[in-house]
């Protein structure tokens, strides 16, 4: 690709990637170090300016993808970035939840993912990656995508009983004639049949393009 502005921007939005989720896994890790099971109660205060800007700045990946800069597919990556914003959206609106253990877990396997992306695109764009660290992105990112998708899909869950008391607040409702509301657990309870369908779409896509990544490989190498 050469030095273009193209390369440089790229090169410059993995890298801030990467940094932001190491900063958020180094210093979670280090709050559990220091604080035990304690740490969790502060979590989510502590990281989730952090997290919400690379989860937001992840928004750009869409672009990349449409505009022919990233080679991944699009239905993955868009179900990933759109399933994390939803999810971090519900955590900021309800704050009770935020010192959930379960929060915490969440929190760490998004950064694994991050860890396991972001050091693997910037090796993609300054030459051709080592084949172990290709492998270990190919491989380990479908089963922590998994665990990701199943850990969103049961906070999600959880979070039904503290949306249900505040319904009166959260409703809306549509311009119909008939005086119809649609209350956040209903819409949520739909979100949980989109994830379900969405990320076993995206496993499915996952292992195709693993397949297609290291049968080229493989080629290559012969």
């Amino acid at each position: 690709m050469g030095f273009s502005l193209g390369f440089i921007y790229l090169f410059s939005y993995n890298l801030l990637q990467f940094c932001g989720h190491t900063w958020i896994f180094a210093n979670m890790t280090a709050r559990f170090l220091s604080f035990g099971k304690d740490a969790q109660f502060g979590t989510f205060y502590f990281v989730a300016v952090m997290m919400g800007a690379c989860q937001l700045l992840s928004l750009l990946e869409l672009f990349h993808i449409a505009d022919g800069f990233d080679e991944c597919r699009l239905f993955p990556r868009f179900m990933q970035v759109i399933e994390r914003n939803v999810l971090l959206f519900l955590l900021i609106s309800l704050e009770e939840f935020q010192s959930k253990p379960i929060v915490c877990v969440q929190f760490y396997l998004w950064n694994i993912l991050g860890l396991l992306r972001y050091p693997h695109r910037l090796f993609c764009l300054i030459g051709t990656p080592y084949f172990k660290m290709l492998w270990v992105h190919q491989t380990l990112t479908i089963p922590v995508y998994l665990m990701s998708a199943v850990t969103e899909g049961i906070s999600i869950f959880l979070m039904l009983p503290y949306l249900s008391e505040s319904e009166g607040t959260d409703s809306v409702q549509p311009k119909v004639p008939a005086p119809m509301y649609m209350y956040s657990p209903y819409i949520v309870m739909s979100w949980i049949l989109l994830l379900v369908l969405g990320s076993s779409l995206t496993v499915l896509l996952l292992l195709k393009e693993r397949k297609e990544n290291l049968e080229s490989w493989n080629k290559k190498l012969n």
